[in-house]
């Protein structure tokens, strides 16, 4: 990548995003073109093919995306393979139809069969069927696999796909009720913490609710499974805790997105005569069971209560490990620890709350 070339990053301000765009800063990087959601709605073709005519981004990083979780996805799914089709489809396209020298297209390990062999390979793609719940997000992003494979085999252009792990970090979602199980666990490990320092006042900052009584702010915690007796405070988490799920800090995904910018093309990923597969998983290549993970931010969040686990409730998927061989071999492997990503990403949530 040239330093001074033009860089566009669609999806700018969220967790990928924001964090691509803090690494290129910090590797000298400084020409870019930022639009919001508001301002540029990617879904738009003609749209998305003025701003392109207009700009002419040398490169190109594709992080944008309509996500969610398992509700969501099941919910939702005209909305997940239409939305995601459509950024996709228009960015790529109008990247090739305005010489974009260089791109990057952020799928998800949800691309994976169901029931495929862990870890998982690249290989696997396409294999056997997807999980259910989340099949047409999985479908939009293999197209957009394919899509990129596509224009450099017909084209000869240099387009890239990379298929994170779980991801967590600084700009993560921190929601109760629609985020994802690691900011989840921080948050309510967090208001139990301060449950039993009876600072019940940041708790009500915390929920953004009016404090009127103690009682009041245990009744709200409540029903995401905060419970304080005379015994003091229990956490309740679905499931067994023996799930082992695979994490990866924003700021290594950052990274590897980079690096596979800067130092990777087609060509070395392309091989055989029937060329696909051509994604590069990016993740640690460790796992943790839900039960490790929440004792790790129990002990850093400083909360000395109990946690229970819920075993009538699901435990979904009981493994799902991506393999990382590939990325290795040519040369990028993580570097931020678990322990040490959970520690930053709490220290960097704590300061966000309300004074």
């Amino acid at each position: 990548m040239d330093k001074n070339g033009k860089i566009f990053i669609a999806g700018h301000r969220g967790l990928v995003g924001s964090a691509i765009h803090r690494h290129l800063l910090a590797n000298g990087y400084s020409n870019f073109v930022f639009k919001t959601s508001q301002e540029l709605d990617l879904k738009d073709q003609q749209a998305t093919q003025a701003f392109f005519a207009e700009t002419k981004p040398d490169y190109v990083f594709l992080a944008a995306a309509k996500v969610g979780g398992i509700h969501a996805n099941n919910t939702y799914r005209a909305d997940f393979i239409y939305e995601n089709l459509a950024i996709q489809n228009n960015v790529i396209k109008f990247s090739f139809d305005n010489q974009v020298k260089k791109l990057l297209f952020l799928g998800s390990s949800c691309i994976y069969p169901k029931d495929a062999p862990q870890p998982l390979t690249e290989d696997s793609l396409l294999t056997s069927p997807l999980e259910y719940t989340n099949e047409e997000y999985a479908i939009a992003k293999i197209a957009g696999i394919k899509m990129v494979e596509s224009f450099n085999l017909q084209y000869g252009t240099n387009y890239l796909s990379v298929m994170p792990t779980n991801l967590y970090g600084v700009n993560d979602n921190f929601d109760l009720e629609k985020s994802h199980v690691m900011p989840a666990l921080i948050r309510k490990m967090l208001l139990c913490a301060y449950i039993e320092e009876g600072n019940f006042q940041a708790v009500a900052r915390n929920l953004g609710v009016a404090f009127e009584s103690e009682q009041q702010i245990l009744e709200q915690v409540e029903k995401y499974g905060i419970i304080k007796s005379n015994s003091g405070v229990t956490l309740k988490v679905w499931g067994s805790g023996t799930p082992r799920r695979e994490f990866l800090h924003v700021d290594d995904m950052a990274a590897a997105c980079v690096f596979v910018m800067e130092n990777l093309d087609f060509k070395d990923i392309a091989h055989g005569d029937e060329v696909k597969n051509t994604q590069l998983n990016v993740g640690s290549g460790t796992d943790v069971t839900i039960s490790e993970l929440a004792h790790m931010i129990k002990k850093i969040v400083g909360f000395k209560g109990e946690i229970a686990f819920d075993t009538s409730k699901p435990d979904g998927t009981m493994q799902k490990l991506m393999s990382v061989e590939k990325l290795s071999a040519l040369g990028w492997e993580y570097s931020i620890k678990l322990e040490q990503g959970l520690q930053t990403t709490i220290d960097w949530y704590k300061e966000q709350q309300v004074a």
